[in-house]
């Protein structure tokens, strides 16, 4: 009997918890409206807005578009960044060369953006991401109720939550689709990657639970994604994962994030004959595969006499985003410590936007070893002789490093 009564009482005290969230939430959108004089509100769900990556970029220039374009809309963002707005938008303009203006945009400080931390979660970590971000949504939505909800991160979990509760539009602009067929390819297959530990890869009981976790996650990943009444994506291979799992491709658009070509372009070539620098432009985050870099320039320094390697430079140019990112800097550093290579590697973090041109400059090649890369900002901006998809086994199998020294 007191179980079926908490069978009973458990849902109907839920229920009842998001009715009242409800009434607070609508409240708060009329308060809103009267002090907005009854304009838009674009709220954009951004809570790293402040990190230097591909993302970022495309929020700014969204902000831009918007402001253009509809110069009444009141565009909110959801930051968990500590940071004054007036730095916000310098920064924007320093890392990116985007002016954005500093009238009908306001900015939503979240406290509880912990809550979307990788490292929160050492198990279960797109799971824990996932339900975490309903945490932060929720602060989001008491603190600010807009009319059209954007996210620009991913966290397609916050779609229901904006959309039943707070009665808002739901779009969304997806990078990289938080789980992908490829992915369950991965731990099918047992390949160890940053995102399958060795020891379940090795593991066929663990490889096939993960599966099942993995199919679970997607179809509640599919569930939430079609909440949004508008998809935005930033390729083919994007759109094509998108609409294996969202399934609403009449929804889905594809809509290639703005890269600043023509800036790059008009760089002079400046780089020394007599030396070769090989610059990546990535963020420092674990799928950028920034050891494999480290691991491959060391296998290209082995084979180099000594007064060639003189004249070589591995160059690293990324942001990041918190503590996590920074501690992965130095686990790197500490890599071409160990292969020896240190006096032969520089690590540039946080760049503003004249001097990751400057690092172009004196560039010779463009370096970038993210599997399943889906589109590769930075690959458009490297205006150098070459970019090079650069996989280890190929330079060391085939001959691709065409480079004479003098």
């Amino acid at each position: 009997m007191t179980f079926i009564l908490v069978l009973l009482i458990v849902p109907l005290a839920f229920l009842l918890f998001l009715f009242f969230l409800k009434k607070i939430i609508l409240r708060n959108k009329t308060i809103l409206k009267n002090r907005l004089n009854g304009k838009t509100v674009v709220g954009i769900f951004h809570p790293y807005c402040n990190a230097g990556g591909g993302g970022e970029r495309v929020l700014w220039c969204a902000i831009r578009a918007i402001q253009s374009q509809y110069p009444d809309i009141h565009v909110v963002v959801y930051t968990g960044d500590s940071v004054p707005a007036e730095d916000l938008l310098q920064n924007a303009f320093h890392k990116f060369n985007i002016r954005i203006q500093n009238h009908n945009i306001e900015f939503v400080k979240l406290y509880k953006r912990s809550w979307v931390e990788a490292q929160r979660y050492p198990y279960f970590t797109l799971l824990g991401q996932s339900l975490g971000s309903l945490v932060l949504g929720t602060e989001a939505l008491l603190k600010l109720v807009p009319d059209v909800f954007i996210d620009t991160m991913g966290y397609s979990f916050t779609f229901p939550l904006f959309h039943l509760l707070g009665g808002c539009t739901v779009a969304c602009y997806v990078h990289y689709p938080t789980i992908s067929t490829d992915m369950l390819g991965q731990v099918a297959n047992r390949t160890a990657a940053f995102n399958n530990n060795t020891f379940i890869s090795r593991n066929p009981i663990l490889s096939q639970a993960k599966i099942i976790y993995y199919k679970l996650f997607a179809y509640m990943y599919g569930i939430s994604g079609r909440y949004a009444q508008t998809i935005m994506v930033n390729s083919s291979w994007t759109e094509d994962h998108i609409n294996q799992i969202w399934n609403v491709p009449l929804r889905t658009h594809k809509v290639y994030p703005p890269c600043d070509v023509k800036e790059f372009l008009e760089i002079p070539v400046d780089c020394d004959p007599q030396y070769l620098r090989i610059i990546a432009v990535a963020q420092f985050r674990p799928e950028k595969d920034h050891p494999l870099m480290i691991r491959s320039f060391y296998k290209l320094m082995d084979i180099l006499t000594d007064e060639e390697k003189s004249r070589v430079k591995l160059v690293l140019v990324g942001s990041c985003r918190n503590e996590e990112d920074q501690r992965r800097v130095d686990d790197y550093k500490r890599l071409s410590k160990h292969f020896n290579i240190e006096n032969h590697t520089e690590f540039y973090v946080n760049v503003e936007f004249n001097e990751l041109k400057h690092l172009m400059e004196e560039s010779t090649i463009g370096l970038h070893t993210m599997w399943n890369e889906h589109f590769g900002i930075s690959m458009n901006a490297c205006r150098v002789i070459f970019i090079l998809y650069f996989v280890f086994l190929f330079i060391l199998k085939k001959n691709l490093l065409a480079f004479e020294f003098p």
